[in-house]
């Protein structure tokens, strides 16, 4: 089939507008973007143009809507939340990015053109604008005719010619320096908005939820259940959790009606430590511009999303059940207790750690876990401690450069391989918490 490029200019109808391209050519555009290098990475994006684009070639097609989208491309439900999920607002942001590059790049001999106009989803294709390299070069000026009468004299050069180079000469190294400058600010602006891709060793971790184009969900605890569970004594199983059948139980428990009351109260309310919140916002700090992270709470959480993108679990399986996905997995586990349970201790280390207190302050004890997740299809980290001050220090330990290339170096590694890390983390009276690595697994076999 022969490229659009190639195709003579399209005519114009009577009143001056431009005739529509055809079924075929849209269809044939379609296809060329989606073949490009801008999606050769990138599967979801390019079943979403896909999508969009084969939906607005058909006849008398509507306006597509981000509900459709996101149970076609994203396999959501047919009723999830669009105000929780914004997976496809996202996603069409770096969409319209992708399609820009291409014309910009390698289609940039394309004389049809489409593009998702904001706030739609509905592609619309038109005739690009001939170039000006496209355009007749100009006529040169000559001097006019001399008289018959001086035919023999010499003809006089035309002494403004050296003074039009020179000023073209120097606009062009206005317009190289100006180009330069540009470029300069742009790679400024992006070290201010990307800082963490100046930092080797968390770029080495971070980069494969910041830089990817899968989303990267922020689980938020739960401690309203973490609440209730330290209450009655019942640990919360995630399927209990999920079916809400934690709080059928307390209903038809011995407790009194007061008991019942009080419980079901904090139930109703979605609470969250300061502890739990600053380790979200130091993740966030990372990338405060990204658009693949996104903050949501365990209790709001589903499972296709746990299967399909990254996820940060912050929080013990007490406070956030979806941890118990890994409870097979996990060597170092927080206990409902609040004990940080060695399951297979190696030489000098302990099999339980417990927080203590002192006139120093506390001392406490915290994990980070890194492993794939439950589909393979993304990564996942899971921050938890003994308290919700521990789980910060952790937090603070991730996104540390000197503490992760401290850890990178011991673990002789450029690229970090699947790990859990053992902490133990500590606090003067006054001053912010450090943490230690007292103990490490790593699980190459993951990758």
């Amino acid at each position: 089939m022969a490229l659009i490029s190639n195709n003579p200019a399209p005519e114009s109808l009577a009143d001056g507008s431009e005739v529509q391209p055809s079924v075929e050519e849209r269809r044939a555009l379609i296809d060329r973007v989606a073949r490009s290098e801008q999606f050769s990475r990138s599967v979801r994006l390019r079943d979403f143009l896909l999508y969009v684009g084969r939906q607005s070639l058909k006849d008398g097609c509507p306006e597509i809507n981000e509900q459709e989208i996101g149970q076609k491309v994203f396999g959501r439900p047919t009723a999830y939340d669009r105000s929780q999920d914004n997976i496809v607002r996202v996603n069409a942001t770096e969409l319209r990015k992708r399609i820009d590059s291409y014309f910009a790049t390698d289609g940039a001999h394309e004389t049809l053109v489409l593009e998702i106009p904001r706030g739609h989803y509905r592609p619309v294709f038109h005739q690009r604008l001939a170039s000006h390299r496209d355009r007749p070069a100009p006529i040169e000026e000559f001097p006019p005719a001399l008289p018959a009468s001086q035919g023999a004299k010499s003809v006089v050069p035309n002494r403004r010619r050296p003074y039009w180079l020179a000023l073209s000469a120097a606009f062009s190294i206005l317009l190289a320096i100006a180009c330069a400058a540009l470029f300069l600010q742009n790679r400024m602006l992006q070290r201010e908005r990307r800082p963490w891709e100046s930092k080797p060793a968390i770029a080495a971790l971070w980069g494969n939820f910041l830089r990817s184009n899968q989303q990267t969900d922020i689980v938020m605890p739960d401690d309203s259940a973490s609440v209730v569970e330290g209450i009655t004594g019942h640990p919360i199983s995630l399927g209990d959790y999920l079916s809400q059948d934690h709080i059928r139980q307390i209903q038809s428990s011995d407790l009194s009606a007061d008991r019942k009351a009080d419980l079901s109260e904090v139930l109703h309310h979605n609470l969250i430590t300061f502890g739990g919140m600053l380790a979200a916002q130091r993740i966030i700090a990372l990338d405060p511009f990204s658009q693949s992270l996104r903050l949501t709470a365990s209790r709001f959480y589903q499972a296709d999303a746990f299967k399909r993108d990254n996820a940060i679990l912050i929080g013990g399986k007490k406070a956030n059940p979806w941890v118990f996905l890994f409870d097979g997995q996990l060597n170092f586990d927080l206990d409902p207790s609040g004990k940080l349970i060695n399951r297979h201790p190696l030489a000098g280390e302990q099999s339980v750690y417990s927080q203590t207190y002192s006139q120093k302050g506390p001392m406490g004890y915290s994990v980070v876990a890194y492993f794939p997740n439950p589909s393979r299809t993304g990564s996942t980290i899971i921050i938890a401690g003994t308290d919700s001050d521990a789980s910060n220090a952790a937090a603070e330990f991730l996104t540390s450069e000197d503490q992760l290339q401290k850890f990178r170096n011991t673990l002789h590694v450029d690229r970090f391989p699947y790990f859990e890390v053992l902490l133990k983390t500590s606090q003067v009276s006054g001053t912010s918490f450090s943490s230690e690595v007292i103990a490490y697994r790593t699980y190459p076999g993951l990758q």
